[in-house]
Protein backbone atom coordinates (compact mmCIF):
# COMPACT_ATOMS: atom_id res chain seq x y z
CA UNK A 1 0.00 0.00 0.00
CA UNK A 2 1.19 3.51 -0.78
CA UNK A 3 -0.17 7.02 -0.42
CA UNK A 4 -2.13 6.75 -3.67
CA UNK A 5 -4.48 4.26 -2.05
CA UNK A 6 -4.78 5.89 1.36
CA UNK A 7 -7.46 8.08 2.89
CA UNK A 8 -6.73 10.92 5.32
CA UNK A 9 -8.96 13.01 7.57
CA UNK A 10 -7.81 16.50 8.55
CA UNK A 11 -9.86 18.15 11.28
CA UNK A 12 -10.01 21.92 11.15
CA UNK A 13 -9.41 21.40 7.44
CA UNK A 14 -10.75 24.80 6.42
CA UNK A 15 -8.23 26.60 8.66
CA UNK A 16 -4.74 27.77 7.79
CA UNK A 17 -2.67 24.83 9.03
CA UNK A 18 -5.38 22.28 8.29
CA UNK A 19 -5.76 23.45 4.71
CA UNK A 20 -1.99 23.34 4.16
CA UNK A 21 -1.82 19.82 5.60
CA UNK A 22 -4.69 18.66 3.41
CA UNK A 23 -3.03 20.13 0.32
CA UNK A 24 0.29 18.43 1.12
CA UNK A 25 -1.34 15.05 1.77
CA UNK A 26 -3.33 15.29 -1.45
CA UNK A 27 -0.15 16.27 -3.30
CA UNK A 28 1.42 13.08 -1.95
CA UNK A 29 -1.50 11.08 -3.34
CA UNK A 30 -3.91 10.74 -0.42
CA UNK A 31 -7.63 11.13 -0.78
CA UNK A 32 -8.52 13.72 1.85
CA UNK A 33 -11.60 14.51 3.92
CA UNK A 34 -11.56 18.02 5.36
CA UNK A 35 -13.58 18.11 8.58
CA UNK A 36 -14.63 21.49 9.89
CA UNK A 37 -17.36 23.09 11.98
CA UNK A 38 -18.05 25.39 9.03
CA UNK A 39 -19.40 22.96 6.46
CA UNK A 40 -19.46 25.48 3.62
CA UNK A 41 -15.85 26.46 4.27
CA UNK A 42 -14.85 22.80 4.37
CA UNK A 43 -16.55 22.14 1.03
CA UNK A 44 -14.91 25.20 -0.51
CA UNK A 45 -11.50 24.26 0.83
CA UNK A 46 -11.87 20.73 -0.51
CA UNK A 47 -12.91 22.00 -3.93
CA UNK A 48 -10.00 24.45 -3.99
CA UNK A 49 -7.32 21.84 -3.33
CA UNK A 50 -4.84 21.61 -6.18
CA UNK A 51 -4.92 18.61 -8.47
CA UNK A 52 -3.19 15.64 -6.86
CA UNK A 53 0.06 15.17 -8.76
CA UNK A 54 0.59 11.60 -7.61
CA UNK A 55 -2.96 10.44 -8.19
CA UNK A 56 -3.09 12.18 -11.56
CA UNK A 57 -6.59 13.54 -11.09
CA UNK A 58 -8.50 15.61 -8.56
CA UNK A 59 -11.79 13.80 -9.20
CA UNK A 60 -13.02 12.19 -6.01
CA UNK A 61 -9.79 12.92 -4.10
CA UNK A 62 -11.22 15.44 -1.62
CA UNK A 63 -14.35 15.82 0.48
CA UNK A 64 -15.60 18.56 2.80
CA UNK A 65 -17.53 17.40 5.86
CA UNK A 66 -19.31 19.52 8.46
CA UNK A 67 -18.58 18.21 11.95
CA UNK A 68 -18.45 19.40 15.52
CA UNK A 69 -15.33 17.59 16.71
CA UNK A 70 -16.32 18.18 20.35
CA UNK A 71 -19.55 16.17 19.89
CA UNK A 72 -19.46 12.36 19.93
CA UNK A 73 -22.49 11.87 17.68
CA UNK A 74 -21.24 14.44 15.16
CA UNK A 75 -17.83 12.75 14.95
CA UNK A 76 -19.49 9.36 14.40
CA UNK A 77 -21.69 10.80 11.66
CA UNK A 78 -18.74 12.45 9.92
CA UNK A 79 -16.76 9.23 10.04
CA UNK A 80 -19.65 7.31 8.49
CA UNK A 81 -19.87 9.87 5.70
CA UNK A 82 -16.12 9.69 5.09
CA UNK A 83 -16.06 5.89 5.01
CA UNK A 84 -19.11 5.82 2.74
CA UNK A 85 -17.35 8.16 0.30
CA UNK A 86 -13.83 6.72 0.36
CA UNK A 87 -14.29 3.21 1.75
CA UNK A 88 -11.45 3.26 4.27
CA UNK A 89 -9.37 5.36 6.66
CA UNK A 90 -5.61 5.34 7.10
CA UNK A 91 -4.54 8.77 8.40
CA UNK A 92 -6.06 11.15 10.95
CA UNK A 93 -4.62 14.60 11.55
CA UNK A 94 -6.16 16.32 14.57
CA UNK A 95 -5.60 19.94 13.54
CA UNK A 96 -8.76 21.62 14.88
CA UNK A 97 -8.02 24.08 17.65
CA UNK A 98 -8.52 27.54 19.16
CA UNK A 99 -6.39 29.68 21.45
CA UNK A 100 -9.24 30.24 23.88
CA UNK A 101 -9.42 32.94 26.56
CA UNK A 102 -6.47 35.25 27.13
CA UNK A 103 -6.71 36.14 30.81
CA UNK A 104 -5.13 35.52 34.19
CA UNK A 105 -6.41 32.35 35.86
CA UNK A 106 -8.10 34.45 38.58
CA UNK A 107 -10.12 36.27 35.91
CA UNK A 108 -10.79 33.37 33.52
CA UNK A 109 -14.40 32.57 32.67
CA UNK A 110 -15.28 28.92 33.33
CA UNK A 111 -17.33 28.49 30.17
CA UNK A 112 -14.53 29.90 28.02
CA UNK A 113 -12.01 27.64 29.78
CA UNK A 114 -14.14 24.55 29.18
CA UNK A 115 -14.75 25.42 25.54
CA UNK A 116 -11.00 25.70 24.97
CA UNK A 117 -10.40 22.32 26.59
CA UNK A 118 -13.15 20.77 24.49
CA UNK A 119 -11.95 22.15 21.16
CA UNK A 120 -8.29 21.33 21.73
CA UNK A 121 -8.35 18.13 23.81
CA UNK A 122 -11.78 16.50 23.89
CA UNK A 123 -11.82 16.61 20.08
CA UNK A 124 -8.52 14.72 19.87
CA UNK A 125 -9.91 11.99 22.10
CA UNK A 126 -13.19 11.65 20.20
CA UNK A 127 -11.68 11.62 16.73
CA UNK A 128 -8.75 9.37 17.65
CA UNK A 129 -10.99 6.87 19.41
CA UNK A 130 -13.28 6.72 16.37
CA UNK A 131 -10.37 6.23 13.96
CA UNK A 132 -8.74 3.20 15.59
CA UNK A 133 -11.02 0.43 14.33
CA UNK A 134 -11.06 1.55 10.67
CA UNK A 135 -7.28 1.83 10.74
CA UNK A 136 -6.87 -1.63 12.23
CA UNK A 137 -9.19 -3.00 9.56
CA UNK A 138 -7.12 -1.25 6.88
CA UNK A 139 -3.87 -2.66 8.29
CA UNK A 140 -2.24 0.78 8.43
CA UNK A 141 -2.79 3.82 10.59
CA UNK A 142 -1.17 7.14 11.40
CA UNK A 143 -2.64 9.58 13.91
CA UNK A 144 -0.93 12.97 14.07
CA UNK A 145 -2.02 15.42 16.75
CA UNK A 146 -1.24 19.13 16.74
CA UNK A 147 -0.10 20.12 20.22
CA UNK A 148 1.86 23.31 20.95
CA UNK A 149 5.01 24.54 22.61
CA UNK A 150 2.54 26.06 25.10
CA UNK A 151 1.81 22.53 26.26
CA UNK A 152 5.45 22.18 27.33
CA UNK A 153 6.18 25.64 28.69
CA UNK A 154 2.81 27.05 29.76
CA UNK A 155 2.04 30.44 28.24
CA UNK A 156 1.00 33.14 30.72
CA UNK A 157 -2.63 34.25 30.40
CA UNK A 158 -3.29 31.22 28.20
CA UNK A 159 -3.77 28.59 30.90
CA UNK A 160 -6.67 26.80 29.22
CA UNK A 161 -4.83 26.48 25.91
CA UNK A 162 -1.58 25.44 27.61
CA UNK A 163 -3.35 22.84 29.74
CA UNK A 164 -5.23 21.45 26.74
CA UNK A 165 -2.09 21.13 24.64
CA UNK A 166 -0.21 19.50 27.52
CA UNK A 167 -3.09 17.06 27.62
CA UNK A 168 -2.67 16.37 23.90
CA UNK A 169 0.99 15.53 24.46
CA UNK A 170 0.19 13.15 27.32
CA UNK A 171 -2.71 11.64 25.39
CA UNK A 172 -0.40 11.00 22.44
CA UNK A 173 2.12 9.22 24.66
CA UNK A 174 -0.56 7.02 26.18
CA UNK A 175 -2.30 6.09 22.94
CA UNK A 176 1.00 5.52 21.16
CA UNK A 177 1.97 2.95 23.78
CA UNK A 178 -1.44 1.27 23.63
CA UNK A 179 -1.13 0.74 19.88
CA UNK A 180 2.60 0.01 19.70
CA UNK A 181 2.06 -3.62 18.69
CA UNK A 182 -0.40 -2.72 15.93
CA UNK A 183 0.16 -1.08 12.52
CA UNK A 184 -1.04 2.25 13.97
CA UNK A 185 1.42 4.96 14.99
CA UNK A 186 0.39 7.96 17.11
CA UNK A 187 2.56 11.07 17.31
CA UNK A 188 2.19 14.81 17.73
CA UNK A 189 3.93 18.01 16.78
CA UNK A 190 4.50 20.99 19.06
CA UNK A 191 4.63 24.17 16.99
CA UNK A 192 5.59 27.57 18.30
CA UNK A 193 4.05 30.54 16.48
CA UNK A 194 2.75 29.62 13.01
CA UNK A 195 1.55 32.18 10.46
CA UNK A 196 -2.19 31.50 10.28
CA UNK A 197 -5.42 33.46 10.86
CA UNK A 198 -5.41 31.93 14.36
CA UNK A 199 -2.82 34.55 15.33
CA UNK A 200 -5.59 37.14 15.16
CA UNK A 201 -7.00 35.62 18.36
CA UNK A 202 -3.84 36.58 20.25
CA UNK A 203 -3.24 40.02 21.73
CA UNK A 204 -0.42 42.08 20.25
CA UNK A 205 1.58 41.78 23.46
CA UNK A 206 1.12 38.00 23.63
CA UNK A 207 2.20 37.57 20.00
CA UNK A 208 5.26 39.78 20.45
CA UNK A 209 6.28 37.86 23.57
CA UNK A 210 5.99 34.54 21.73
CA UNK A 211 8.03 35.71 18.73
CA UNK A 212 10.74 37.09 21.00
CA UNK A 213 11.41 33.57 22.30
CA UNK A 214 12.16 32.09 18.87
CA UNK A 215 15.91 32.05 18.01
CA UNK A 216 15.14 32.08 14.27
CA UNK A 217 13.28 35.36 14.92
CA UNK A 218 10.27 34.49 12.80
CA UNK A 219 7.06 32.53 12.88
CA UNK A 220 6.86 29.17 11.17
CA UNK A 221 4.70 28.63 8.11
CA UNK A 222 1.72 26.36 7.63
CA UNK A 223 3.65 24.61 4.86
CA UNK A 224 6.49 23.80 7.26
CA UNK A 225 3.98 22.24 9.62
CA UNK A 226 2.45 20.29 6.73
CA UNK A 227 5.86 18.92 5.74
CA UNK A 228 6.40 17.44 9.20
CA UNK A 229 2.88 16.03 9.33
CA UNK A 230 3.39 14.41 5.93
CA UNK A 231 6.40 12.49 7.22
CA UNK A 232 4.57 11.40 10.36
CA UNK A 233 1.66 10.22 8.20
CA UNK A 234 3.81 8.03 5.98
CA UNK A 235 5.63 4.70 5.86
CA UNK A 236 9.00 6.17 6.86
CA UNK A 237 7.63 6.99 10.31
CA UNK A 238 7.79 3.40 11.44
CA UNK A 239 9.69 3.34 14.77
CA UNK A 240 8.27 6.49 16.37
CA UNK A 241 5.06 6.39 18.37
CA UNK A 242 3.91 8.44 21.32
CA UNK A 243 6.52 11.05 20.41
CA UNK A 244 6.38 14.84 20.29
CA UNK A 245 8.20 16.56 17.45
CA UNK A 246 9.10 20.22 17.94
CA UNK A 247 8.46 22.84 15.29
CA UNK A 248 9.66 25.90 17.12
CA UNK A 249 12.47 27.64 15.26
CA UNK A 250 14.90 26.61 17.98
CA UNK A 251 12.72 27.74 20.90
CA UNK A 252 12.23 24.29 22.44
CA UNK A 253 14.72 23.30 25.11
CA UNK A 254 13.24 19.88 25.92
Amino acid sequence: MNAQSRVAIVTGGAGGIGRAIAARLQHDGHRVALWDLDGDAAAQAAAALPRSISAGTSEGTSLGVRVDVTDEASVASALRATLAHFGALHVLVNSAGATGPVANVADCDLAAWQRCIDVNLRSVFLCSRAAVQPMLEAGFGRIVNLASIAGKEGNPQMSAYSAAKAGVIAFTKSMGKELALTPVRVNCIAPAVIETPLLAQMTRDALAASLAKIPMQRAGTAEEAANLVAWLAGDQCSFSSGATFDLSGGRATY
